[in-house]
């Protein structure tokens, strides 16, 4: 493992020093430790949480190989999906709990360490995930839980919450407790070579997201505007550099740290309304939610800047990164708006829903949904289901 930390990174790492709950442990081939660090917790029987893709990309079988040398016991659980539902949690918790784990690593994105959240709520706690829907409905203690981000995106290893759909009506359920959060986060960014340009790029869009609405959400607070600053000024340089040259170690580096500072900063103050936006595209198109999220935020962003303080944060965010602001716009919001719509063209990612969308039939429905999500009510200026139709409107 390189023990050389670049400047940048040890300067994000600091900041780290503000949360205590999750251990981060960072660099190249850091996932070759994973077993002295499950033995360090006294782990002896991990339940493996991961999909399909990732034990043909051969990175479950260097966990895997490192737990065993440790003398850890591995179950495996291969069967993640994209956006886990509830029926995916059910079947992982039947799985460690027919072979009595004693605790859970999860190996992925968002999805898998999701899902092995998930599933730590049902086998200690019981019941259904329904039960477990807002913050702190977790009765007992939670099982140790080892968390390995292979993209740099949603920064779940970060958080306490699981983000799981219910199997039948799609809705999103956002479930979080502090006991539900990792022990430790492997962050190595050689896990993040194997993924795919159009994931690399989903993924980074949807962690500048999470930067930009935890800077701004109703809840925001002085934790969370440090995470968000430093992380958009990580990821928002670095998400070109990793598009143009996909072997650069240090910036994929670079955007797992600024991934994970991200997920800090939506424990901190949670997220806004490109995310209410982005879960009924996801349900009713089946487009991916980084490229959801990327084509709501900038009109997010356009609405948000009509409030003079919002319209400040985007500014003092384009000011930290040294993103010179356009004389086209007084508003600092239009500018950064315009900046986000020049990154996606720039990434060849659609910039308007009439690019997928064929017509507007779908939007009175999707609005209506958007208004009911949990995130919305942490947008900073109100938005119902005639505002998200609106903003709808103006993406399409």
């Amino acid at each position: 493992m390189s023990k050389d930390i670049l400047p940048e990174h040890a300067r994000a790492l600091s900041v780290f020093d503000n949360i205590k709950r999750t251990r981060l442990v960072f660099g190249d081939d850091t996932s070759l430790a994973s077993g002295e660090l499950a033995k360090e917790l006294g782990l002896t029987h991990v339940l493996l949480v991961t999909d399909i893709g990732l034990v043909k990309a051969g990175h479950v079988e260097v966990v895997r190989e490192s737990l065993i040398k440790a003398g850890i016991k591995v179950t495996l659980f291969d069967q993640v999906i994209e956006n886990p539902t509830t029926d995916c949690v059910e079947k992982a918790k039947h799985i460690a709990a027919q072979s009595k784990v004693d605790s859970f690593i999860g190996l992925g994105g968002g999805s898998s360490m999701d899902t092995a959240k998930g599933a730590n709520f049902l086998l200690t706690n019981g019941g259904s995930m329904h039960d477990y829907w807002g913050v702190n409905k977790a009765a007992k203690d939670m099982l140790p839980l080892i968390v390995i981000p292979t993209t740099a995106g949603t920064g779940s290893e970060c958080q306490s919450f699981a983000l799981i759909s219910d199997a039948k009506t799609h809705q999103k359920m956002a479930c979080g407790d502090s006991k539900a959060a990792a022990k430790i986060a492997i962050l190595d960014p050689r896990l993040t070579l194997s993924q795919p340009k159009n994931v690399t790029m989903c993924t980074g869009i949807d962690a500048i997201a999470h930067a930009v609405e935890t800077a701004v959400t109703n809840k925001r607070n002085k934790l969370s505007a440090l995470f968000s600053k430093e992380s958009f000024k990580l990821l928002i340089h670095n998400f070109s550099r990793v598009i143009n040259s996909p072997d650069n170690l240090s910036a994929r580096g670079s955007m797992l740290l600024g991934a994970a500072m991200a997920g800090c900063a939506i424990e901190a103050s949670m997220l806004g309304a490109a995310h209410s936006l982005a879960n009924p595209l996801t349900a009713h198109y089946s487009i991916i939610h980084g490229q959801a999220v990327g084509m709501t935020l900038p009109f997010v962003v356009r609405f948000n800047s009509k409030m003079e303080e919002c319209s400040e944060i985007y500014g003092e965010l384009m000011k930290a990164a040294q993103i010179e602001s356009s004389n086209e716009f007084d508003n600092q919001g239009e500018n950064l708006a315009s900046y986000l719509l020049g990154l996606l063209q720039q990434a060849g990612m659609p910039i308007r829903l009439r690019d997928i969308i064929d017509d507007k039939l779908m939007l009175p429905l999707m609005a209506k949904e958007a208004a009911g999500q949990w995130t919305a009510g942490f947008n900073p200026r109100f938005a119902g289901e005639t505002e998200m139709e609106n903003i709808y409107d103006e993406a399409y």
